[in-house]
């Protein structure tokens, strides 16, 4: 797994209902803290916050590597592969069809 750091995007794996942020949405890693917590800000096309929430690494993954200044391709269908395996076939059905 890549190791999160300040400024990388990453990806929402869970729903964050109360902060009205869901499964897909992406942020920008502003902080990191020492107990392996990160505080995440999404923002909106105008660059306002919509919410800051601190998160633990398994809430998320990175997509956009800030050091490297890449996107991380086929990260998260590699995720789902490795963790959801048995419903492979309701995330992208029996032919293998996400496209990245």
């Amino acid at each position: 797994m890549i190791k999160p750091e300040l400024f990388d995007v990453v990806e929402l794996l869970v729903n964050l209902p109360s902060e009205q942020q869901f499964i897909g949405d992406r942020g920008t890693i502003v902080e990191c803290y020492n107990d392996g917590k990160y505080e995440v800000e999404f923002s909106n096309e105008q660059g306002e916050t919509l919410a800051l929430c601190s998160l633990s690494n398994n809430q998320f993954i990175v997509v956009w590597q800030a050091q490297t200044k890449q996107w991380l391709r086929g990260y998260l269908k590699s995720f789902l592969m490795l963790n959801f395996s048995p419903l492979a076939p309701q995330f992208w059905g029996e032919q293998e069809s996400i496209c990245f």
